[in-house]
This record gives C-alpha cells, structure tokens and sequence, in this order.
C-alpha cells in the first residue's frame, strides 16, 4: 500500500512557474515507477512526465518537454514536477501516481490531485 499526498498547486499567470510535489509514504519504493498526470475540464485525464525511483531515468510526454521536469528525492520520498513557462492549455487537475517498474503495469495507488490553474 502507497499513500500520495500532492501540494504545491495555484493560480499563476501564464509564463510562471510552479514546482508541485507529491510525497509518498512507502516502506520503500525502490521497485516502483512515479508518475504525473493532468486532467483538464471535461477532458481525458492524461500522461504528463514519470521517473524510476531506482535508477532516476524519466519521460515527459512531448507536448512539456523543454518546459516541464521531474525529479525525485530520495530522503524526502518525494516527486516533484517543475513546471515553468506556463500556458493556459496547462489547466488541469494534476495527480501523482504509482506502478511497479514491470513493463505494462498499471498506477496502482493515486494521489487527490492538485489543481493548476493559468491564467493569460
């Protein structure tokens, strides 16, 4: 069982920036790949960046690459995105989530979500 608790979420304008993050209570996530996904209003909730924790290795879906990172801290157990120069299209609900590293697995465990909102 992993429980996630997001913060770190606001309004801003658009070209700010903002870092959420999302702690993880786990005896060890070691074995586990950390997720962020974003929902907007009355859309798909959809992939935004994930990292390995064992290794740090990352994706980050095209539509942020160059504007958005993620990074994690092992002390902390905690992820975090960096999001800078944002646009209203960055509008969403955004949630953390949790797998194990196996190919194909599912995000098991999902955080409340933060919301993110830009403003032009």
């Amino acid at each position: 069982q992993v429980q996630l608790v997001e913060s770190g979420g606001g309004l801003v304008q658009a070209g700010g920036s903002l870092r959420l993050s999302c702690a993880a209570s786990a005896r060890t996530l070691s074995r586990y790949r950390m997720g962020w996904f974003r929902q907007a209003p009355g859309k798909a909730r959809v992939f935004v960046a994930a990292i390995n924790w064992s290794d740090g290795s990352t994706d980050i879906t095209d539509s942020v690459k160059g504007r958005f990172a993620i990074s994690r801290d092992n002390a902390k157990n905690t992820v975090y995105l960096q999001m800078n120069s944002l646009k209203p299209e960055d509008t969403a609900v955004y949630y953390c989530a949790v797998r194990l590293t196996n190919a194909g697995a599912p995000y098991d465990y999902w955080g409340q979500g933060t919301q993110v909102t830009v403003s032009s």
